[in-house]
């Protein structure tokens, strides 16, 4: 079952935050379809940043089991993690989904 964003349940935080965040160690998504769904947005999403200067909402949970939410751009997508702007890495098995605008 594919993520469904939640404005709602998600805290909101800068993305020079991010660097201090621990995160799981297992993917926070199960299914490779949600998997493979997910690798998907992500490239879509960065040429979104790089074509259109276009931010996304990334929605991840950490360690704690917090869900959180960053809205930014993403500048590269590699297979274990996003480059967002300002050089910030996200771990991509961390993230739950996006939102485009």
């Amino acid at each position: 079952m594919p993520f469904t964003p939640s404005t709602d349940t998600a805290e909101i935080i800068e993305k020079e935050a991010i660097p201090s965040l621990h995160f799981p160690t297992e993917d926070v998504l199960t299914d490779p379809l949600d998997q493979q769904r997910r690798r998907h947005d992500a490239e879509r999403a960065t040429a979104l940043g790089n074509n259109y200067q276009g931010k996304v909402d990334i929605y991840f949970r950490t360690s704690d089991y917090i869900t959180r939410r960053v809205h930014t751009s993403i500048w590269a997508s590699h297979d274990n993690s996003l480059t967002l702007k300002a050089g910030v890495s996200l771990p991509l098995q961390a993230v739950l989904g996006f939102d485009f605008y």
